[in-house]
């Protein structure tokens, strides 16, 4: 029971790393979908920039989570997969959709034309996974996703397309452009200029009073769309105390973004995010899929929960100091020349 439940958190915090990493990253497309102006050129090239080096990696939080599931939780890998196989077809066709395009403005130098539409497919197609994401999050929270004598349902719309969960994948959106917004301020900062963090810095304002105004719409409509979660929040003392932290952190961030101390805003930013997640994940237990899947009773026999817990600890051992290297090569790199382009007649 112990493995069960420790199993299940490094899965959860798994969510809250893609959340934060891989919002990152889509949200770096949502923003530019709002540059304009003369230094709008710039503001893409500094998005390029902080993406190049690391959006593939951030997948693989991803993977690890899919893993896992089938793994450690097979009844819920099958019920989700059954249930929602519509919005996770598309999630997977967004990440195809904009890993492609990103790739393919990232290696065209001279065509500016054909750049300008790759990296408005880019932008376009970060919205599909996260606001997917964001439904499918709703879903499983909705109490809908009702396993019968161990066999799920098939391709249900409801439970990921109510009002509760399409609040929540936009929700999902304004984290991502919020998160995006922040790390691009502490770019700007290293590259020494400071007129585009003041961009990022306005962007990353309203990307999160829209997203605290989705998070009063979507706490509006818990009671009826998500009524275990709701219950969860206020008969469990930890999990409403972690909604109160949430809150605190959020406001320590804005106050850190507000007096331009970007990289402690980031940082703020991030256990906001985490703090968030976690409320969600105490308020749900024991449900790993309410109402019929709980941790224990989903989870594999003892000998294959031990065995991946053995196995997901010495990855990480692994994993996390080469991504930790990663990230820490890139952002201490010395920033590259400007690339001057001009158009081509007929391109």
């Amino acid at each position: 029971m112990i493995v069960d439940y420790i199993v299940a958190v490094m899965l959860w915090l798994s969510i809250i790393i893609y959340s934060v990493l891989g919002g990152a990253d889509f949200g770096a497309g949502i923003l530019e979908l709002f540059i304009f102006g003369r230094d709008a050129e710039e503001q893409r090239n500094l998005i390029t920039e902080a993406l190049n080096p690391v959006w593939e990696a951030n997948n693989v939080w991803l993977t690890y989570l899919i893993v896992g599931l089938f793994t450690a939780f097979p009844i819920v890998s099958q019920t989700l997969a059954y249930a929602l196989f519509v919005p996770f077809s598309l999630v997977l066709i967004g990440i195809v959709f904009r890993g492609a395009s990103f790739a393919f403005r990232s290696h065209i130098r001279k065509a500016v034309a054909l750049k300008a539409f790759w990296g408005r497919f880019f932008s376009t197609a970060s919205l599909i996974t996260p606001f997917l994401l964001g439904t499918i999050a709703g879903a499983v929270a909705s109490g809908d996703l009702h396993v019968r004598n161990g066999v799920p349902p098939v391709a249900v719309w409801w439970p990921w397309l109510n009002p509760f969960s399409l609040v929540i994948g936009f929700m999902a959106l304004g984290v991502c452009a919020t998160v995006a917004a922040t790390y691009l301020t502490v770019n700007a900062q290293m590259v020494e200029k400071p007129y585009l963090a003041e961009k990022f810095r306005v962007k990353a304002f309203i990307a999160a009073g829209v997203t605290a105004a989705l998070g009063v719409a979507g706490f509006i409509l818990m009671p009826f769309f998500a009524s275990v979660l709701w219950d969860g929040l206020f008969t469990r003392n930890w999990a409403i105390w972690a909604v109160i932290v949430t809150i605190v952190i959020g406001l320590a961030a804005g106050v850190a973004l507000y007096t331009r101390h970007y990289r402690t805003a980031r940082i703020l930013l991030d256990l906001d995010v985490a703090a968030f997640l976690g409320a969600w994940g105490l308020a749900q237990v024991p449900y790993i899929v309410p109402p019929d899947l709980t941790i224990v009773e989903a989870s594999s026999p003892p000998t294959t929960m031990e065995q991946f817990l053995v196995s997901a600890i010495i990855g990480m051992l692994i994993l996390i100091p080469s991504l930790w290297l990663l990230y820490h090569v890139f952002e201490t790199r010395s920033p590259m020349p400007p690339v001057h382009q001009r158009e081509i007649k007929g391109v």
